[in-house]
């Protein structure tokens, strides 16, 4: 069996994914109903509407910019989702944490204020959590500097176990300093291939052809890390613009796959269809992460 790119032809910017037994769930930036809507499949290319897993925002946020939520499963068996809002009564993004008993939802988040703000910093988005090794979790985050014409940085910190609080100290793993980059790094994701760690992260402007993908290698959880030389490493296509806020899986079979985000290069920075989630295979040679797309044509289903 074959499929063809886009895999959902419909808005989902920013997917974050996990899975959980057979079936996998991938949550999106909010919709025009949805704070974060839902897709559910069972293999990567088919995606079903789950509906809206937040139907009630924190206390501390506003509703209409809920992005890039991602969600991890603690050792008490809740799954907490991060998610990115605005913070009542002012121009900040931040980040909040939201907690299920199950992936399908619904989320709650009881907490009366975010947990990232970075207020002297712009604010703070695209969170992204990781299970090490050791069974220790980490938050990554970027701050929103562009929002305020500063730098941005890709951060790092420790988590509690139940994920609902911060513990250790915040470390600082990358800037924008290339200018592939331009203003702005964002959407990180820490990813263990092979007992090596890699920081995949987007860049660039996001409403536009120049947003691409990238990544560091990093040697251990909290850094020190360092950007690939060959990045980035996903870039626009004549199929696809902007491709990015990629999310990295592997399935039980150890096969590598990247799900991300794309215009369609006749309407980037449209509302309809606007960014539609696509899906390619990434291998690894000599211990770097190469992918195969933006692939248009058919390719195996994963």
């Amino acid at each position: 069996m074959t499929f063809t790119n886009p895999v959902f032809t419909d808005n989902f910017p920013d997917p974050g994914v996990i899975s959980d037994g057979e079936t996998w769930f991938a949550y999106g930036t909010n919709n025009d109903t949805a704070n974060v809507p839902l897709l559910t499949s069972t293999d990567l290319v088919k995606w079903s509407d789950g509906g809206d897993v937040l139907p009630q925002l924190g206390r501390w946020a506003d509703r209409g910019r809920t992005w890039a939520p991602e969600v991890i499963r603690t050792d008490a068996g809740k799954y907490v989702l991060y998610y990115t809002a605005r913070k009542s009564g002012a121009d900040r993004q931040c980040i909040g944490a939201a907690v299920a008993d199950d992936p399908r939802g619904p989320f709650t988040d009881s907490s009366a204020e975010a947990l990232i703000c970075q207020d002297d910093e712009g604010g703070a988005i695209d969170a992204s959590p990781y299970r090490h090794s050791d069974g220790a979790l980490y938050l990554y985050w970027k701050n929103d500097g562009n929002h305020i014409g500063e730098p941005t940085h890709l951060y790092g910190q420790r988590l509690s176990t139940d994920g609902l609080s911060l513990t250790g100290d915040r470390v600082r793993l990358l800037t924008n300093d290339k200018p592939w980059q331009a203003h702005v790094i964002e959407a990180p994701q820490m990813v263990a291939h092979d007992g090596r760690l890699y920081l995949f992260y987007s860049a660039n402007a996001f409403d536009s052809e120049a947003y691409v993908v990238g990544y560091a290698t990093c040697d251990s959880p909290l850094g020190p890390c360092r950007d690939a030389p060959e990045n980035p490493i996903l870039k626009s296509s004549p199929e696809a613009a902007g491709p990015g806020h990629s999310y990295v899986v592997t399935r039980s079979d150890g096969s590598t796959w990247m799900l991300y985000h794309a215009w369609p290069p006749d309407a980037v920075g449209s509302v309809a269809p606007g960014r539609q989630l696509w899906v390619d295979r990434v291998t690894w040679e000599d211990g770097r992460p190469v992918v195969h797309g933006p692939t248009a044509t058919a390719q195996p289903v994963p």
